[in-house]
């Protein structure tokens, strides 16, 4: 698949899981943790937009700009909007094909005087008032998710990696 069809699929699964008709920049990055994050802003803004500069020789009808760093699927690219979908309950739920995964993907924002952990690819999420703290947390919380289970089951192998990406708003912690 190349990155502007992994683009479009992404951001088609993010809007259909929120039952919303729009997606911001970041909300795709984050859905893509295997792709590299320029080439995937580059997609959206520029290359799958049809409100872009015309500085790409080639361009896909995806999305129109709505608003700063909000975008829209346009037609005949949008899905039909449903309520969401329900997290799910087994691990099988989260069976995936392919070799299993070595990573486990995690996002930290800063909220509210705390650092909050958010499993990508597992429904893990942890806190904690310092960096320290959270990596502690977040590592008993991943071990206590997987406890007792075969890792197959989450498509990752016996002992996974845990990527941490770190984002913080340019306002700082003004926001929380």
């Amino acid at each position: 698949m190349t990155i502007h069809e992994d683009v479009l699929a992404a951001a088609r699964r993010i809007c259909l899981e929120r039952g919303e008709k729009t997606f911001r920049v970041a909300d795709i990055v984050r859905a893509l943790p295997h792709l590299n994050p320029s080439s995937v802003r580059t997609h959206i803004v520029s290359r799958c937009c049809v409100n872009a500069p015309k500085n790409h020789p080639h361009k896909w009808d995806y999305f129109r700009r709505t608003g700063r760093g909000e975008y829209v699927i346009l037609p005949p690219y949008n899905v039909e909007w449903k309520a969401p979908r329900k997290v799910a309950e087994s691990p099988a739920a989260y069976a995936a094909s392919g070799p299993p995964r070595d990573t486990i993907h995690v996002v930290v924002l800063r909220s509210a005087g705390f650092y909050v952990a958010e499993g990508l690819e597992l429904a893990v999420v942890t806190q904690g008032r310092s960096l320290d703290e959270l990596m502690i947390n977040l590592r008993e919380a991943v071990r206590l998710h997987l406890e007792g289970e075969d890792p197959g089951l989450f498509n990752l192998t016996a002992s996974p990696r845990i990527a941490v990406t770190y984002e913080e708003s340019l306002a700082g912690d003004a926001e929380a």
